[in-house]
């Protein structure tokens, strides 16, 4: 894979990927697919690797061109996902729920106070550079630096923003937007995708690639109850999607993508 067209396919095949973390759970990875192996070991002189430059540059392009979603919806790895799953993601993550909808997250102590303060900040005005961001919600220091990084960490999970360019020239910075705001349609699909509908979508496109696993690995994958998988895969099993089995030598019940075993 050596092209932004070649790697939009990837992403958009697979539904979603890591860009450098190699999974456990055999979720895809932008950077195995880019040097054709699994698991490769880390460079030693990485800023000078063929395969990390261009996996780098192709997880700056694919987004800043809005083709897919960047952020880390998964365990906190950041990942790419193909437009047509992001909306699963939104669903999980934010319901119903819009933009303006932060304040009501703080009053019900699911939100940082500094990040409400950030939130304030891009809700007066978006896309902001990291600088003009810090800025505006009063926080410049130095010493709020990891306060600053800790927040948005946080509004990123949460799906409340995006970063939506790596800006390198004159000086290094991140530009951030609303999610809302840089991907109206998809935040659209989302909320009125039902939870249920969204977690099927996902686990579904999962074992598309994984091929195998767990009731329990999916809820620690996907961050979600047990009870909540075991609704969902009972739902796929009766559409012929999944097959639940034993495994010879494996202990417990493993969840198999039908295809697999046709």
């Amino acid at each position: 894979m050596r092209s932004a067209k070649t790697a939009l396919a990837f992403v958009k095949d697979v539904g979603f990927c890591s860009t450098f973390y190699c999974f456990p759970e055999g979720v895809p990875c932008l950077w195995e697919a880019v040097v054709g192996r699994a698991r490769p070991r880390w460079p030693r002189h990485s800023h000078h690797d063929d395969g990390v430059g261009l996996t780098w540059r192709l997880k700056d392009d694919l987004p800043a061109a809005r083709h897919v979603y960047y952020g880390k919806v998964l365990k906190a790895r950041p990942m790419l996902v193909a437009l047509d799953v992001f909306p699963a993601f939104y669903a999980l993550a934010r319901g119903r729920q819009r933009a303006r909808d932060y304040r009501a997250e703080y009053e019900a102590g699911r939100l940082s106070h500094t990040a409400r303060r950030l939130m304030d900040a891009l809700a007066r005005e978006h896309p902001q550079y990291t600088r003009e961001l810090r800025g505006n919600a009063f926080m410049l220091e130095s010493g709020k630096t990891h306060e600053f990084e800790r927040a948005m960490a946080e509004l990123q999970q949460g799906l409340w923003v995006v970063k939506t360019e790596e800006r390198y020239e004159p000086t290094f910075s991140y530009r951030w937007d609303l999610l809302e705001a840089w991907l109206p349609d998809a935040v659209a699909e989302g909320r009125r995708l039902a939870r249920a509908a969204a977690l099927d979508r996902l686990l579904a496109r999962y074992l598309d690639t994984a091929v195998f696993t767990t009731s329990r690995g999916v809820a620690r994958l996907f961050g979600v109850p047990v009870a909540e998988v075991a609704g969902c895969v009972a739902r796929l099993i009766r559409r012929g999607v999944v097959v639940e089995t034993a495994v010879e030598g494996w202990p417990g019940r493993w969840l198999v993508t039908a295809a697999a075993i046709r």
